[in-house]
């Protein structure tokens, strides 16, 4: 009790000194939970995703579509338990700086493969009934104040024209990392429409969704399919949902290297404040340091006071930037909500924002105590005549 006591009351010696320098913690961690949280949002689709979902698309590239035809011969396929398909949509709400993700699906078989999309059944069949219905995702009906039963008209850019829909249901996610920002409506609508105003590319698929009844197989399962249609018109590409999320993150992968560095940075940047307030209380404490070792307390005493202070400081400073995290990422959160889904803090990145303060802590006294440790006592004692 004594030597904690000691440790706090050398803390508090120089209390400016000492709250600039959790301050500087505080932001450090902060911003290093900050930056963390977004490296996991822009991985939040593949974490998300199911180990038993295949995702089979052109092989030359996604833009190009995929005809209706191959449904029946993906669904005869070994192992395929059930399929479905969606069209990526790319309509504007009022104006293009309103975007969400929104797409045709074959309705049926799409909410049964996507079980994390909860609606009530009331709204599920609503939806089921309404060629023009549409369900919308929580965060996007918050954002842009939709209810159910509200009109909503999409200007259509992949597919020229208004679009007009009729809200018949708002999903929540099943888990904290589900998707609560996309539009879904039928595909249906979307073809039938295309057959009037666009002849020609009517019956066209973006993507086949498969599930598959053993995820141990998915390998053999998506061999097979691209097997089927080798040498086609249109060749496939399947690969597993996390895969086909991943290929999106690997396109801006030098973003997330970059704010991967700057959270290190940043850790770094305080680590070296950290050492250099250390370094100065250790200076200013030489003589009492050797009077220390005068009266019989060994280089392990000095070592307990010199790193007990230091971590103290850091966990101080960790502690309050973990605590401040949670509602600086809400707010962050809800502005880039449109680009980022999902931001939620995770408990690994708390886990990291403690990992980090503590090392910090730990690096910031190893010179200061090793000084001290070794500090001259007659030299020392000296300073205090």
């Amino acid at each position: 009790m004594f030597f904690l006591s000691l440790i706090i009351r050398n803390a508090l010696r120089h209390r400016l000194r000492t709250a600039l320098t959790v301050l500087g913690m505080v932001v450090a961690v902060l911003a290093f939970g900050l930056l963390a949280t977004v490296v996991d949002a822009w991985y939040a689709g593949a974490d998300a995703a199911s180990d038993k979902r295949l995702v089979t698309r052109n092989a030359t590239s996604l833009v190009f579509p995929l005809p209706l035809t191959y449904y029946p011969r993906i669904r005869a396929i070994d192992g395929v338990q059930a399929v479905s398909w969606a069209n990526w949509f790319g309509g504007v709400y009022k104006e293009p700086k309103n975007f969400f993700p929104q797409f045709a699906i074959e309705a049926r078989g799409y909410l049964a493969l996507y079980p994390e999309f909860l609606l009530s059944d009331a709204e599920r069949e609503g939806f089921l009934r309404d060629r023009r219905g549409a369900i919308v995702g929580r965060k996007t009906a918050e954002l842009y104040g939709l209810r159910v039963g509200d009109n909503i008209t999409l200007r259509g850019t992949i597919y020229p024209g208004n679009w007009d829909f009729v809200i018949r249901g708002i999903y929540h996610g099943a888990r904290k990392n589900t998707d609560e920002t996309q539009f879904f409506f039928h595909w249906d609508y979307l073809n039938e429409t295309i057959k009037i105003r666009i002849p020609g590319r009517e019956n066209r698929i973006g993507v086949y969704i498969a599930e598959v009844s053993d995820a141990s197989e998915i390998a053999r399962i998506a061999r097979d399919i691209d097997a089927q249609f080798k040498n086609a018109s249109a060749e496939t590409l399947s690969e597993t949902e996390k895969a086909f999320q991943l290929g999106f993150v690997a396109m801006t992968e030098a973003i997330v290297v970059a704010i991967r560095l700057v959270s290190y940075l940043v850790i770094f940047i305080i680590m070296a404040v950290m050492a250099n307030t250390m370094a100065m209380t250790a200076r200013e404490r030489t003589s009492e340091y050797a009077t220390l070792r005068a009266l019989g307390f060994g280089p392990a005493f000095l070592h307990g006071l010199i790193y007990g202070e230091s971590l103290a400081i850091a966990l101080c400073g960790g502690l309050l930037g973990v605590v401040l995290t949670f509602p600086v990422a809400a707010w962050v959160g809800h502005i880039l909500g449109k680009f980022l889904p999902v931001f939620t803090v995770s408990i690994e990145t708390v886990q990291m924002q403690f990992i980090a303060a503590l090392l910090v802590g730990f690096l910031a006294a190893i010179w200061p105590a090793r000084t001290a440790a070794r500090v001259n006592i007659v030299n020392g004692l000296r300073a205090v005549a």
